[in-house]
Order: C-alpha cells, then structure tokens, then sequence
C-alpha cells in the first residue's frame, strides 16, 4: 500500500476513534485517497460517524462506570457521611454536565424536604431552601417514589408552585430540573437533583446515571442512620450500665449499712451506732430526736440548729412520715429529709438528716430501714423499762401489802434492784386519771431514776424513795404537762417500816383534798391528817357536811351582804370569847355580841353548846382550807 493510502486509513481511523468531531469533507477526502467515490463513499462514511458514535457513547459509559466504582468504594470506606454525600453530589455534577447538583433529604416527621449540599450553587437562599408537602418537584418525586423532570420549571404545574421554592429557583436561573428518589427499606429517603441553567431534554441514560447515584446516597443516608442509632443504642447501654453499676454499688452499700444496723441492735448499743452508721454512708450529718422532738443522738458533727430544734416545716414532714412511713425530704436549708421512728400506732421520735449530696431511691430506703431499726431498738427499749417498771411495781405493791411471810423476798428483790427498804423513808401519792395513770408512772419513775421505787398501787402512782429533798411541786407540774391530765401531789414523810399505815393516810389526805377540789395541788399528810382521820368522805358528803353546818351562814351573807361567816371563823378561832373575837376583827365588844345574836338566830339555839362548836370549827377551818386550795392550784401546804 502507498504512502498516500496509508494515511487516508490513518486520517480515516482518527476520525472514528477520536472525542473531536471530524468534518464529513475529512472523511470523503480520506475514502477518495483510497479511491473509493460516489454512493459507497457516502455509505463507508455514514457507518464511520455511526461507529464514532457508539464509540464516544462507550467511552462515556466508561466513565461513568469508573465513577460509580469509585463511590461504591468510598461506601465501603465509609466514614465520614456528609463528606461522601458531597461527593457523590459533585460526581452527578460532572458527569451529567449540569449546572447544578444538590441532595434534598426527608424528614419523616414533618414530611417536608431540606437542601443538605449543593455542587454549581451560589444562591444563599437556595443552599437553605425548605420544600413544605405537597409542593415542588421534590414533593412529586416523594409521592411517586419514580424519577420526575421538567424540561422547562417556570411550565411546570401550577397547583405545585410556592412563592418560597420560585424565589430560589429563580435566584440559581434553574430552567430545567430533574430530579430521582432515594429509597431505603420501603422508605423515601431523600432527593437527588441535578439542573441546568438552559432548557435540556433529559435522556433515559442520564435518569438512569442520577438513579445510580441516589442508590449510593440513599446507602450513605441509611448507613448514617444506622451507625446514628448504634451509637444512641450504644450510649444508652452506656448509661444504662453505669447507672446498673452504681445502683448495685448502692445496694451494696445499703445492705452493709442494714447489716451494721441490725447490729447495732443485736449489740444492745442505743442509737449512737444508728446515727454514725448514716452519717458515714450518706456523708450528712444525722440526729434522733425521742416524740417530744428532744435530741437523744448525733453524729456527722456540726449539726444545724433545724436539728437540735425542730421548726415548723420539719414537724410537718415528720407527720407525714408518720402517716406514710417514708423518709420524706424537707424545704429547710439545715435539715434535707426526715424519717418517723413508729410501730403501728406508737411513735418514738424521728430521724433527721442534714445537708449533704442528693440523695437516691436506694439512700431514701436505707433510712427508712434505718427508722425501722430506730423504732425496734425503742421497742426494746421500752420492753426493759416495761419489766423494770414491772419488776418495781411488784415490789411497791408487795412494800405497801407488808405482808411479813413475804418480807425477807421482798428485801432480797429490792437490794437487786439497789434500794435499802430499811432506807425508805418518803412516800408520795399521785392522784391521776385512770387512762394517764401508766404515762404518769414513766415520768415519774424517768425523773426520780434508780433513787425511788415507782410503779402503779390501787389506782393511785406511787413512789416510795429514800430521801425528803425533792422538788415535789415542779415534779407534779411536769407530770401534769407530760401527760395532759389533773395531778394531785400527796407527800408522807417519816414512814420507814410502816409504808402500808403511810399508803392509807396519803389516800386518805388524797381523798379529802380531791372532796375540797384541790385536784392540782401539792399537799402533806400531816397537815390533813386531823381532817383525813376524822372524815374520810367524798366530795358530795363533805359538801353535805359543810352545807348542813355553816351553809346557812353563807346564804345569810349572799341574801343581805354582810359578813357573818367571817364572825364565825373569828369565833372559833379565838376560842369562843366574843372579847377576843371583837380584838382580832377590831370591832368594838358590842358590835360582836349584836353579830353573835344574829347567828343565834340563823344557827339557832344551841350552837355555842361544846359539841355543835367543835363540829362548826371543824366545818369552818374545811371551808377555809377548800377556799385556799381551789384559790391557788398547784401550790404546796407542805
């Protein structure tokens, strides 16, 4: 072959092979070189462009290809999903020759599109653009989950035009759009578009090269998604195990805490160990305050003064422990909770915790448990006060029978307890209502300690002790707080060796005083013992006897206003001499004689006769001792 001919093949081949479109004179110039002419030229280079085609056609499809391998590994390198998001956006960007490309994503909840990375943009507006339902091309591609186009936007449907979404695409000059789903376990995940700035018809190759490319982002999204909600299910887990560890350390904790505290009561300790155990588990300063809200414990040192005296927002909290048995956390700035010490019906006092870290569900139930503990360890507390009250009742009773087959028993228990019957030398009677008889035998025997027998003999409280220099009227004022009742204080002294002789004469004052009214009154036995020896009445029978003596003096007096039973006390008391009479009311002689001729009169005759005088003394100094005691309650005759 020639030269010539060589290089028309040659010229011919570059034609073919090349991306430059070649002239249809080059062609024909090459075939006439070859010496080819007329219709068979013209045939040889129509299937010449036509092989140019298909060979320009499977270069691009390699291309493409080549790019789709590359996002298909960087889907397998997956780490960054907004990075890879964005390359795939400028991928359909190059290889569709658009203008613009962007990724719309969908919110499920709001079923509305956001734009999420954009390639070719410069509009602001665009780059944040909201696509609401129901509008725009977006919103027909969600609905229809199949790609959607237009060749020209501004003609595209109006019922699908909004202000916002026109104003943006006016901003970037979109002409024509197309725009592919991205799907994702039934779901729309979101929007792939690419645009161009002039008017372009969409070929099937270039909807099914973005379809391709949204499968990848749609990959992207669900990859992000899900790594999303491994990492949520991760953290929860997390927390959820953190949280496990510390609710295991503080069940630990509250079980050693249990442990130490029942203990505590197993070792007979009080409450101090109860408190020290709370205080170092809870890091708080804890204190025990008995019902009448008296601090009896503390540890965690310095307490506050909400503490040691309770205001009102904590006694409140305490009351509702009581009725709730919770602990129950309290708005004061010195006390953070509070947990009532009861069983049942009885309560014994409170807990109160100071200020320190927040405490848990399992904190709040270890001092509940705490309480529990506090309240057993009073219930046998006072299981032992019982039977030492018990034990010193029986020894009261068996002191004040004297029965003498019993005494040497009676000396030996009694030594026991650390008393010297021989000693006993005081006796003191408290009358006090029956339903506050024990409250009042507690008192007593709590104030005079280990000094006294105390306990509870023929309706009365008792307490025989060894010395004469108590405070008997604030101990009968105490009594009479502590248990809310009536107290009358009768005193015996000198009674070693006959307690039982001193009962009956202190029960005897006890029911002549209550027959005169002095029913909160402190009173001795030897000051009444000449009226207890001679009337040991009621109170109606020694009203009678008064009444029938010098009632009608008292009615003489309240009908005229004078003062005839003054006369007649100033009588009896002067020995029934009207000289001295007149001299203690420093009335003249005749004055008297004249008051005395009145009282013969409502008396009547006879009255200064030596029997009828003894029972009006006796009635006159009754009435003025009844007058002095209910005028002053409380105070001592002793």
């Amino acid at each position: 072959m020639s030269d010539e001919a060589r290089m028309a093949v040659s010229a011919l081949l570059d034609a073919v092979a090349t991306d430059t479109e070649p002239r249809v004179e080059q062609v024909m110039s090459a075939l006439g070189a070859l010496g080819i002419a007329g219709s068979d030229a013209e045939a040889i280079a129509g299937h010449a462009f036509r092989l140019r085609a298909d060979a320009a056609r499977l270069r691009r499809r390699s291309r493409e290809l080549g790019e789709l391998y590359s996002s298909a590994r960087e889907l397998a390198e997956l780490r960054d999903s907004s990075a890879v998001l964005d390359r795939l956006v400028t991928r359909a960007h190059g290889m569709l020759g658009g203008d613009i490309a962007y990724l719309s994503e969908f919110d499920s909840a709001r079923r509305d599109l956001r734009v999420r990375t954009t390639a070719g943009s410069v509009s602001s507006v665009f780059k944040s653009l909201r696509v609401p339902p129901g509008r725009g091309l977006a919103s027909e591609v969600v609905e229809t989950r199949q790609p959607q186009w237009a060749t020209r936007y501004d003609q595209y449907r109006s019922d699908r035009h909004e202000p916002g979404i026109d104003d943006a695409v006016a901003a970037e000059g979109i002409v024509s759009l197309l725009g592919v789903p991205m799907l994702g376990d039934g779901e729309v995940l979101g929007v792939v578009f690419v645009a161009y700035r002039d008017e372009h018809e969409f070929a099937p190759d270039e909807v099914a090269l973005l379809s391709a490319l949204a499968d990848h982002a749609a990959v992207v999204l669900q990859t992000a998604r899900m790594l999303r909600t491994l990492q949520r299910s991760e953290d929860e887990t997390r927390e959820a195990l953190a949280a496990l560890r510390d609710h295991v350390a503080e069940r630990e904790r509250a079980s050693l805490v249990h442990r130490e505290l029942v203990q505590a009561v197993l070792a007979g300790g009080g409450y101090a160990p109860v408190v020290q155990t709370l205080a170092e588990a809870l890091h708080r300063p804890v204190a025990i305050v008995d019902e009448r809200r008296v601090l009896l414990a503390a540890a965690g040192l310095p307490l506050s003064p909400a503490m040691s005296d309770p205001g009102e927002a904590v006694r409140e909290a305490i009351d509702r422990s009581r009725r709730s048995a919770q602990c129950v956390p309290v708005e004061d700035p010195g006390v953070s909770a509070v947990a009532a010490l009861a069983a049942g019906a009885q309560y014994f006092g409170a807990i109160l915790l100071g200020p320190g870290p927040t405490l848990g569900a399992v904190d709040l139930r270890t001092v509940e448990r705490a309480a529990q503990v506090g309240a057993l360890l009073a219930l046998q507390q006072e299981a032992v006060a019982l039977t030492e009250r018990r034990t010193r009742t029986d020894l009261v009773t068996d002191l004040l029978d004297d029965v003498p087959e019993r005494r040497a028993d009676v000396e030996r228990r009694a030594r026991r307890a650390g008393i010297v019957v021989d000693e006993l030398d005081t006796l003191v009677l408290f009358a006090v209502e029956g339903e506050h008889r024990a409250s009042a035998a507690r008192v007593v025997a709590d104030a005079l300690r280990e000094s006294a027998l105390t306990g509870e003999y023929r309706g009365y409280v008792i307490a025989v002790l060894a010395r004469a220099d108590i405070d008997l009227v604030g101990l009968r004022a105490h009594v009479a707080q502590a248990t809310g009742s009536t107290v009358l204080a009768v005193r015996a002294d000198g009674c070693a060796g006959a307690l039982g002789a001193r009962f009956a004469e202190a029960a005897r004052t006890a029911r002549l005083a209550a027959a005169l009214g002095a029913h909160e009154s402190v009173v001795t036995v030897q000051e009444y013992l000449p009226y207890s020896a001679v009337l040991d009445a009621d109170g109606p029978g020694i009203g009678g006897f008064l009444d029938a003596l010098i009632g009608p003096v008292r009615r003489y007096d309240a009908d005229r206003g004078t003062d005839l039973l003054g006369t007649l006390r100033a009588f009896v008391r002067s020995g029934a001499s009207p000289t001295r009479t007149a001299r203690m009311l420093r009335f003249h002689p005749n004055t008297i004689l004249q008051r005395l001729e009145r009282l013969d009169s409502v008396l009547g005759p006879g009255w200064r006769e030596e029997e009828r005088l003894f029972r009006l003394g006796l009635a006159v100094r009754l009435d003025e001792m009844r007058e002095r005691l209910t005028a002053a309650p409380g105070r001592s005759d002793g």
